[in-house]
């Protein structure tokens, strides 16, 4: 069952490589100043929390969700559901921060802790609780597991992850698991937000910032884990890659003396003497090629990026 197709590896090493740069920086700045810490965590908790809860269907919108976190406001139209949604979902994070550390290993009472506070006032008798029965997922091209596997199997996956026989990348380790837990559907209620939860515990403890799947990229994420449902990791990596791409980038971007100048590509592209047309470099951004984030709908990268991306396309070149 957990065989792995790793095929994808070739395509990403350039993007692990600059992923682990990055985090390697991130790293050797600490501790970050307090202030500005306190501010991203806070910024990225409320992000975190209102596109997760907006892949599963929560109308909330992103001030509103930052309201009922930082002000206590109920919003008017709003169901309670949504509301506690969004509270529970902070404090799942709060306590992935009181447990992650470097030597983390992935226990199964931590996700049953973190599946019980985010139905917690919602749905108590699921609450924690292993799914004793079958569930069909809308639009899924699968059937999860039957009840009667589902524990050995979530044991097997916990198993999978400490000992990481194909000795894979943090990165990869974080998506494989992403797929395989989301397969085995563990619970009747609050499967995705707890998956994506307890990914990021497997990048936390390693020293990455959380990976944030957004809300405008639901659509390519939900094709992505059907792909991967027939052996293919390639949109799944790829999507992975680029959110924590974004986070690391927000966190770099809040250094000292950066000289991280992140602009819309629209916005580079239009300047005099631009090499590439928008198009093009959007394409780049969206296949991972160069430093890229998304910031709701729209790309962002620097100058340095592209021009990195033709230095290297030209070594190539004389190479050949």
């Amino acid at each position: 069952m957990w065989k792995i197709d790793t095929t994808y590896r070739e395509e990403f090493q350039s993007t692990f490589e600059r992923l682990y740069d990055k985090m390697a920086v991130l790293k050797q700045s600490r501790p970050l100043p307090s202030i500005a810490l306190s501010k991203i965590k806070e910024q990225l908790s409320i992000e975190w929390t209102y596109n997760s809860n907006s892949i599963e269907g929560n109308t909330l919108t992103l001030r509103e969700t930052q309201m009922v976190l930082q002000e206590g406001i109920t919003v008017k139209g709003k169901s309670l559901r949504e509301h506690f949604e969004a509270k529970n979902h902070e404090k799942a994070i709060n306590y992935l921060f009181s447990i992650v550390k470097d030597d983390y290993e992935l226990r199964c009472i931590d996700i049953l802790s973190i599946h019980g506070l985010i139905l917690n006032l919602i749905e108590e008798d699921f609450a924690g609780r292993i799914r004793n029965g079958g569930v069909r997922i809308t639009g899924a091209n699968f059937i999860p597991p039957n009840a009667n596997k589902v524990s050995d199997l979530l044991d097997e996956l916990i198993d999978y992850v400490n000992t990481n026989p194909l000795d894979l990348n943090d990165i990869e380790l974080a998506t494989i698991f992403h797929h395989k837990l989301v397969w085995i559907h563990p619970f009747f209620d609050g499967n995705g937000r707890t998956v994506r939860l307890v990914m990021n515990l497997l990048l936390m403890r390693k020293g990455f910032p959380p990976a944030i799947i957004l809300n405008t990229d639901r659509k390519k994420y939900y094709e992505a884990l059907n792909l991967a449902n027939n052996g293919n990791y390639q949109k799944l990596m790829l999507l992975m890659c680029q959110a924590l791409e974004r986070t690391l980038n927000i966190y770099l971007s809040s250094l000292p003396d950066n000289d991280y100048d992140f602009q819309e590509i629209s916005s580079i592209v239009n300047e005099p003497g631009s090499f590439y047309g928008q198009e093009y470099i959007s394409l780049l951004a969206r296949q991972g090629k160069i430093d890229a984030h998304k910031e709701g709908r729209n790309w962002y990268t620097t100058k340095k990026a592209i021009q990195d991306y033709i230095d290297n396309r030209q070594r190539k070149r004389n190479i050949y």
